[in-house]
């Protein structure tokens, strides 16, 4: 085999790498003197290392000015508001590197993905580049309940968004300077559904996104509130879905990249999805409260889903789908009813998960508990009903 060739250093293009922070003065010290090392002795580019401090309230702000005065090509800012995405807005949109960056100060990601995750930027190969925990060549180690939460998130914005991406909420990834300096006015949110909207808006805009697998560790100490993250990224999805519907945003992008379109026959799909599953819910809280005085929470819950499963998979099938006749309406009901199963499972969880950590529960707990698992259940059930029950093809095939 020939033996590879490295080439020398290019120091000419530089790459500014942002570590967003808030409250991490546990481990800022040993991560940036990590980064930097690693930095220094393999990276072949000039690079620079921003902290971005967004209000930090312990001991965050003092180590970031101490570490950018100790190491060459470090740097601190720092905000008055807390907030990843606000944080990465003030400084990409004030770079004048070639490429920007960022990663998390826990540095999960092996540092050795980086230098795959900016050369397809620099060379021009790509526009934005992601790091991804859920591909075959990825090798990760974190608990079921991330896990599960991440897969189900990442399966959300496949089926219901169209997203071609893996994995929207790695925190390791790359974008080229100009291009994310025209999309950072069209991206709405200042906290951690910032990456996904980024995403979703360049992927609509035909831009090239480069996935890297990635070496990927939890960090058991995790701050994120996930029920606060999963609630702030279902009402961004819901947001972006409204303003994609609504018509595409005009951005500076380069001339090749052309208007990027939802999944054919989605854009007349959801919006008569929604109207009927806002009615379903309508349906389903007013029955869970009436039953709620009668049995327990998880029988109310049961019950309702099951009066109001029927129903609308029979709306969806003849208003979302446009299926009309008798051919395959009592199949089309009973796969209808295995995507049920999806949202009692959630629900029921919800509630059952509600019991636990708080024992006497007020009533207006439990249906926040249930409108909060039947908003995920919905998105899942939607993918289940336009990828399988009523995909064109087997629609076809039962009316032959």
């Amino acid at each position: 085999m020939d033996q590879l060739t490295v080439p020398a250093p290019v120091r000419t293009r530089l790459v500014e790498v942002v570590v967003p922070v808030h409250n991490e003065q546990r481990v800022l010290a040993e991560s940036v003197r990590r980064l930097h090392a690693y930095l220094t002795g393999t990276f072949p580019y000039a690079f620079r290392v921003t902290i971005a401090d967004s209000a930090s309230t312990d001991g965050t702000w003092r180590i970031a000015l101490d570490l950018s005065r100790e190491l060459p090509h470090v740097h601190a800012v720092h905000l008055d508001a807390k907030g990843r995405g606000r944080a990465l807005r003030r400084v990409w949109s004030e770079s004048a590197a070639d490429v920007v960056a960022y990663m998390d100060v826990d540095l999960s990601t092996d540092l050795d993905a980086f230098l795959p995750l900016v050369a397809p930027l620099l060379s021009g190969h790509s526009d934005l580049a992601i790091g991804t925990r859920l591909s075959r060549g990825a090798n990760v180690v974190r608990g079921p309940r991330r896990e599960l939460i991440s897969r189900t998130y990442n399966l959300m914005l496949r089926g219901a968004m169209g997203a071609g991406f893996s994995d929207a909420q790695c925190g390791f990834k790359a974008v080229r300077t100009e291009i994310a300096q025209a999309l950072l006015p069209a991206v709405e949110d200042e906290e951690w559904f910032f990456d996904t909207e980024l995403l979703l808006l360049a992927e609509r805009h035909g831009l090239r996104i480069h996935e890297v697998p990635v070496d990927w560790v939890d960090d058991p100490d995790s701050r994120v509130d996930i029920l606060r993250t999963v609630m702030d990224d279902l009402k961004g999805m819901a947001r972006v879905a409204r303003r994609t519907l609504s018509g595409p945003a005009r951005l500076p992008v380069p001339p090749r990249v052309g208007n990027a379109r939802l999944p054919g026959g989605m854009a007349r799909q959801l919006p008569g999805f929604v109207v009927i599953g806002l009615v379903s819910t309508l349906a389903h809280l007013l029955l869970f409260v009436a039953l709620r005085l009668l049995v327990p929470a998880v029988v109310a819950n049961g019950v309702a889903l099951v009066v109001t499963a029927v129903a609308n998979t029979a709306a969806n099938r003849r208003f979302t789908f446009g299926v009309t006749g008798r051919a395959g309406a009592l199949r089309h009901q009973l796969e209808g009813g295995l995507t049920l199963v999806a949202g009692l499972a959630l629900s029921t969880g919800g509630l059952a998960l509600l019991g636990l950590l708080v024992p006497d529960a007020p009533t207006a707990a439990e249906i926040a508990a249930v409108i909060t698992a039947n908003a995920l259940a919905t998105l899942v059930r939607f993918l289940l009903l336009r990828a399988w029950v009523f995909h064109p093809r087997r629609v076809k095939e039962a009316t032959r």
